[in-house]
């Protein structure tokens, strides 16, 4: 079996994507782009979508950490990403789909949102990808951040929303764990889907204030303790971020 993972290294999906093939111990190679280049890269090898991670297993071609967990579930069925019970099965799908759908692009958002206002950003992206003159190609990297912020509906009302609502989503990731659908003893899909997510908001300065101290920080720890990528800090406007109290109970004051 013949597998290379096309990402980002900046890309929790695609740290998702490289978890499960190590759960499963499935020999594959990495393909990390620059940033921004995904579209046509992609593309060049095949994909039909302009989203990472994308896995080429032998001549298939799969998009999407969703898609990427039930193809690797197939082709290696030991150890499993999802339980064999039909009930618990059903939870830990419908748990992986909202990681999925709602958990998993905010940070995106609120990246792409933020490289479109801080220079100093931008740089700092240049510069953790090992790109030459990063303070000149960080300013280049204007006009493509503007349109994937564009892409994604990175506006301000979106990131002040996202951020209001974020305790209540991190306040389901404790309620998934208490209930035992993740951070079991044995990991499964849900649990790489939605930790990756925890992790890279921990890794947002103001944002980790929010994490902090939450079962879902934990989990995500143990989940992925390594992952690519420095801490980076961002600018937010007084007033958008939740206090820290209320965070514990999901409120917002």
């Amino acid at each position: 079996m013949d597998v290379t993972v096309y990402g980002l290294d900046i890309s929790h999906p695609t740290q998702t994507a490289l978890l499960m093939l190590g759960h499963k111990e499935i020999p594959h190679s990495y393909s990390a782009m620059p940033p921004g280049s995904q579209p046509l890269v992609l593309r060049a090898r095949g994909f039909r979508g302009a989203t990472v991670p994308a896995m080429r297993i032998d001549d298939r071609r799969v998009q999407g950490s969703l898609a990427i967990s039930r193809e690797i579930e197939r082709v290696r069925p030991e150890p499993p990403l999802f339980p064999v019970d039909p009930t618990l099965r059903a939870a830990v799908e419908e748990a992986e789909r909202w990681g999925d759908a709602t958990y998993q692009p905010i940070p995106r958002v609120i990246f792409r949102w933020a490289l479109t206002r801080d220079r100093a950003l931008r740089t700092f992206l240049a510069g953790s990808i090992g790109l030459p003159a990063a303070r000149i190609t960080g300013e280049a990297f204007l006009p493509p951040a503007i349109y994937f912020a564009r892409s994604t509906g990175a506006t301000d009302e979106r990131i002040e929303r996202a951020l209001r609502e974020l305790p209540s989503h991190l306040d389901h990731v404790d309620e998934l764990l208490a209930d035992g659908t993740i951070g079991g003893a044995t990991l499964n899909a849900a649990d790489f889907q939605i930790a990756t997510t925890t992790r890279v908001l921990g890794r947002l300065t103001p944002i980790a204030s929010i994490v902090e101290g939450r079962p879902a920080a934990e989990h995500a720890l143990r989940v992925c303790p390594e992952f690519e990528g420095d801490e980076t800090s961002i600018e937010i406007p007084a007033g958008w971020l939740p206090s820290v109290s209320a965070t514990q109970k999901g409120e917002v004051i």
